[in-house]
């Protein structure tokens, strides 16, 4: 099990990028690289970099191995649900996938009703908003309450460096022309199965899967799911046994996810704008426990981390798989 100490020690060494020259097209996402092989294929290498309010605040030793591994564990769970696109893991960073055309729209499926960003579901609702991405909520629901079933609350994909998700309806999703009818509802109905195999590992687990991202893409013209599934940067998580006595006490969940950053920053006044207080390696240390804690109780395995630094390593396993260079 690592201590505080390891995680510390890592913290100082952790991934903020990965270049790795003769490996194609190389283009940097929030938190991880993205290179095209240009034959159909793609090799997403993450890294400690953590995003929130719309930007890079700092670097959580170990995430981007947690957040490729267990996307590789919820990969294989799901394609009775739907296939997927990933191909091989070379290494605990790197995942190689097929080059889908993503989807314009992302599906969130949320199981609660809380959030501390502008975006959020509770932010609106707070404000007496009832009716929101076409959908109409019941009075009198408080902050952090189970919703009455899953609700799925899609958005356009946000383009261009600090670009923002449009929320948006079912019936506009498809008057725009921006995902035909058929499919689209192939995608709702594929995110809410999700969600309930999500919800089940969770639950056997000891966590409760609050809400969760998904994103989808056509490869020769059959629906994929794309990107990360089920980890703590694209869902939320509490723990199960401590929620219901929060709840009843107005205090916050015990959050196993990103949101433990959010919370940090929101505490300190920050929520988006300006200039952010700096970034603690105490929080690091922090969330990294819990993002290992969440990979462990989902696997049911030990997360034994790939030693530092990671590009040697990375680049060893890359040549030993004949993924690098590229001729």
């Amino acid at each position: 099990m690592l201590t505080d100490s390891d995680l510390r020690r890592a913290a100082s060494v952790a991934l903020a990028e990965v270049v790795l020259s003769g490996l194609g097209e190389r283009r940097q996402g929030k938190v991880r690289d993205i290179y095209s092989l240009g034959d159909g294929r793609r090799l997403l290498v993450t890294t400690d970099r953590l995003s929130a309010f719309d930007r890079v605040l700092g670097l959580v030793p170990y995430k981007g191995q947690v957040l490729n591994q267990l996307s590789a564990f919820w990969f294989e769970r799901t394609r009775d649900i739907i296939p997927n696109h990933l191909l091989a893991v070379p290494d605990p960073n790197a995942a190689l996938v097929r080059e889908c055309r993503a989807l314009p729209v992302e599906i969130i499926v949320r199981g609660y009703i809380t959030g501390v960003t502008t975006t959020s579901l509770w932010y609106h609702y707070s404000r007496g908003v009832r009716r929101l991405y076409g959908l109409d909520l019941p009075e009198g629901l408080r902050k952090n309450e189970r919703l009455p079933q899953p609700i799925i609350t899609p958005t356009t994909r946000a383009t261009g460096p600090g670009g923002h998700d449009e929320r948006i309806t079912a019936d506009e999703i498809i008057e725009r022309g921006l995902v035909e009818e058929g499919l689209y509802r192939r995608v709702e109905q594929a995110a809410l199965e999700l969600f309930a195999r999500g919800s089940e590992v969770a639950a056997r687990a000891g966590l409760i899967l609050v809400d969760t991202k998904y994103e989808f893409g056509l490869w020769q013209g059959e629906l994929y799911l794309i990107d990360e599934v089920h980890t703590p940067d694209s869902s939320r998580f509490w723990r199960a046994d401590t929620y219901q006595a929060r709840f009843a006490a107005g205090e916050e969940p015990d959050n196993y996810d990103k949101e433990l950053v959010r919370l940090w920053y929101a505490e300190r006044g920050y929520t988006g704008d300006g200039e952010p207080p700096p970034w603690s390696t105490d929080l690091a240390v922090q969330a990294a426990r819990r993002y290992i804690d969440v990979y462990e109780r989902l696997t049911g395995l030990e997360f034994v981390p790939g030693a530092y630094p990671v590009q040697p390593r990375l680049e060893a396993n890359l040549r030993a798989a004949g993924l690098y260079p590229v001729s």
